[in-house]
């Protein structure tokens, strides 16, 4: 099968079938390519999918991410090519797909949020995956236009709230950190689990109301790290030294030179 004709029947491509990374590089080098790994390991187990060949694939992505001096490197790792029909082959031969990108750098600055009315479903055998059904983001992204809004809020089908379009959400309330539980859905970013590994964070259920009372809102992703929220309706918050000690925690990790991921 040729390389267009395989990418054509990819089940990625006709059911979202497979999953995805999207890692920050300097150079060659990954410094949270661990973690990333782990979660691709992760996922590839509780949807039935071949691991892949890490070394080759570790090879690829060095050689992806180096053409610049730092880089966004997007993974996707799908169930491959098959015939028509929901059910998978026997046996599953994964692939994998890379894209890089420049990443350039953008001063940290607070955050204008608004409130999504598209509400992410629950399905607790998805929930935590970085899959590649994304559809409810692009819906909710879809719902604004305007360039003075950063990013919007997404609820459940239960009226709780979960996270950004594309960001983890934490919220300090009475001195904790709160991120809510993401059993139902939601994705367990690579940011989120680096913030909850530096700060004693809870993981519960957290409902608009104590979003816009909470001392501080703060965002997270693997590319841009923790982001401090300014506005969020008529709310409205100052800078927070706590969050800009994170916030140059972050970029540390990031300053060192090129090397293998």
């Amino acid at each position: 099968m040729s390389s267009a004709a395989g990418l054509a029947a990819d089940r990625g491509l006709h059911y979202g079938d497979g999953l995805f990374e999207t890692i920050r590089c300097v150079g060659a080098r990954a410094p949270l390519w661990d973690w990333h790994q782990e979660r691709l390991a992760g996922g590839c187990a509780r949807l039935g999918l071949p691991e892949p060949d890490w070394r080759r694939l570790q090879r690829r992505l060095a050689r992806a991410a180096s053409a610049h001096a730092a880089a966004t490197v997007k993974l996707i790792w799908t169930a491959g090519s098959a015939p028509r029909g929901y059910a998978r082959p026997d046996p599953v031969v994964g692939r994998a797909l890379i894209q890089a990108q420049v990443w350039r750098p953008t001063p940290p600055r607070l955050l204008n949020l608004c409130w999504c009315q598209t509400r992410l479903a629950l399905q607790p055998a998805l929930a935590g995956l970085k899959h590649l059904n994304r559809l409810e983001q692009v819906l909710a992204r879809a719902e604004w236009r305007s360039a003075d809004i950063d990013e919007g809020l997404m609820l459940d089908m239960q009226g709780r709230v979960v996270a950004a379009t594309s960001a983890n959400l934490f919220i300090r309330e009475g001195g904790r950190w709160l991120t809510p539980e993401l059993s139902g859905c939601g994705i367990a970013g690579v940011a989120r689990r680096w913030l909850m590994a530096r700060c004693p964070v809870v993981e519960t259920v957290l409902d608009p109301e104590q979003i816009k009372a909470a001392e501080v809102v703060v965002l997270s992703n693997a590319v841009r790290g923790p982001l401090q929220v300014g506005a969020l309706g008529g709310r409205r918050w100052s800078a927070d030294t706590e969050v800009q000690d994170l916030q140059a925690a972050w970029e540390q990790q990031f300053a060192a030179t090129a090397a293998s991921p």
